[in-house]
């Protein structure tokens, strides 16, 4: 890790690292804006700084990690990004509150994440992975939802709040650019080798938004039932936006509303118990060795201290990128001095505001085919946790009941819930990622441990 290679060297490698993570650490913010715009009339303005301030924080939250300050950090070859797995939660508490209690619960999350850096020895055994698994497994189906309705034309596609009823929404071209870059998306992934296989999802994207460009300009326009014409691109940000910025302190007035706040803190601690999993498979793929604790608490305790950072310049919560470690275990290069030039060119993408202005041009059908197969994913690595142990009647019962509880009350009407507080229905009924883990967790430690083996030799004794 602390060999010194030339420039020359660490750039391609550095640059793999920074296609791998740059459109998943935009994709989130996106997916809040989008949110935050149908409901709060979030500008086109706001939506760049939130971006941009991904960008930033990815770069300080990496640096971070690199660097370790005191027992901050893990001085391991990470590359740490927005993450996706936060989106459920974000999205329902910008959609009920707004930006101001997202930051705000961000801030109180990160704090019970640090502690929970500080206590990850003694709190990792109730953690297992039939627990970890399941809220995994739970995030992805619940984003399912999200990429399929961007699929289709996104939240702001008529321009008002609530237009998904009216046409465009739903409209063919949609439709075809979706599964156009979701196509891209696939053949890279699966027959395509070094850098194509590495930017998979940028390729699909780039496919998705020059199909796109080419219906706006060679198909009539669309036209919604308020008379306005419809253009899958928009390119009114990226005219306006500036070339140069920094990022703003303090941009929002934050705000702790009790429901938000329980919400966020148990998604930090969920988490946080996750980070464990990217930091010992950096370690084991790249180093031929298990994490030591030292190296886990510093890794969790970065991400929470840049989680705070973020949440007062108006940024989303960091994470540890498992497509980046992929790519440590692949190449087995580890030297520090690779990944700070990535995240020296994280940083210097956080200053330039068109960045931001340019990702907000491409379509919501083009980011939805493109995060279908992310969603996918994350809901098998889910699949592989729980897998990975035995699934005796005993770990079928945690996992069915959490997926189904957890999933289920999504899915009915609201009004089921009608006599309940909203502290109540915002914990417990908003996300079904908050329910799914508190129902595994408290059935992991309160129902029998039992193998295969030994439910077998209970049936066998009932036989005679």
């Amino acid at each position: 890790m602390d060999s010194n290679p030339s420039f020359g060297k660490c750039l391609p490698i550095s640059l793999q690292h920074f296609l791998a993570m740059i459109v998943g650490n935009t994709l989130p913010s996106i997916v809040l804006a989008g949110t935050l715009a149908a409901e709060h009339g979030f500008t086109p303005e706001q939506k760049v700084d939130l971006i941009q301030a991904g960008m930033f924080i990815a770069a300080i939250a990496t640096f971070l990690q690199l660097i370790p300050v005191l027992t901050v950090g893990a001085k391991l070859p990470l590359i740490i990004g927005v993450s996706f797995s936060y989106i459920p939660v974000l999205n329902d508490i910008g959609r009920v509150y707004g930006i101001e209690a997202v930051m705000g619960a961000q801030l109180i999350g990160a704090i019970a994440a640090f502690i929970v850096g500080m206590l990850i020895g003694k709190i990792r055994k109730y953690f297992p992975p039939i627990v970890s698994g399941t809220v995994v497994l739970t995030i992805g189906l619940s984003l399912y939802s999200v990429a399929l309705n961007y699929m289709a034309g996104g939240n702001n596609v008529g321009r008002t709040p609530g237009a998904q009823d009216a046409p465009p929404f739903g409209n063919w071209r949609f439709w075809v650019v979706a599964l156009v870059t979701l196509a891209v998306v696939l053949i890279c992934n699966m027959f395509a080798k070094g850098y194509l296989k590495l930017a998979a999802i940028l390729v699909g994207i780039v496919v998705g938004y020059i199909v796109a460009l080419c219906f706006d300009m060679f198909l009539p326009p669309m036209v919604n039932k308020a008379g306005e014409v419809i253009k899958m691109i928009n390119f009114d940000t990226l005219s306006t936006s500036r070339w140069l910025d920094f990022p703003k302190i303090m941009p929002y007035k934050l705000k702790f509303p009790p429901a938000a706040v329980a919400t966020m803190v148990v998604m930090f601690i969920v988490n946080a118990v996750q980070a464990v999993g990217d930091i010992s498979s950096t370690t084991v793929g790249g180093l031929d060795r298990e994490a030591t604790d030292k190296e886990i608490s510093g890794g969790i305790k970065a991400n929470a201290v840049s989680s705070a950072i973020g949440s007062l310049i108006g940024a989303l919560p960091p994470a540890t990128y498992s497509q980046n470690v992929g790519i440590v275990a692949m190449t087995k290069v580890v030297s520090l001095k690779v990944f700070k030039i990535t995240a020296g060119l994280i940083l210097v993408a956080a200053f330039i505001p068109k960045f931001g202005a340019i990702m907000l041009t491409v379509p919501q059908a083009v980011i939805g085919g493109a995060t279908v197969s992310v969603f996918a994913q994350i809901t098998m690595s889910g699949m592989k946790l729980i897998t990975s142990e035995e699934l005796s009647i005993r770990n079928s019962t945690i996992v069915g009941l959490g997926v189904a509880l957890g999933m289920g009350v999504t899915q009915i009407s609201k009004a089921a819930f009608s006599t309940f507080p909203s502290w109540f229905t915002m914990i417990f009924v908003s996300s079904p990622v908050i329910l799914a883990t508190i129902i595994v967790f408290f059935l992991n430690l309160v129902l029998p441990q039992k193998s295969l083996a030994e439910e077998q030799a209970e049936r066998e004794e009932m036989e005679k």
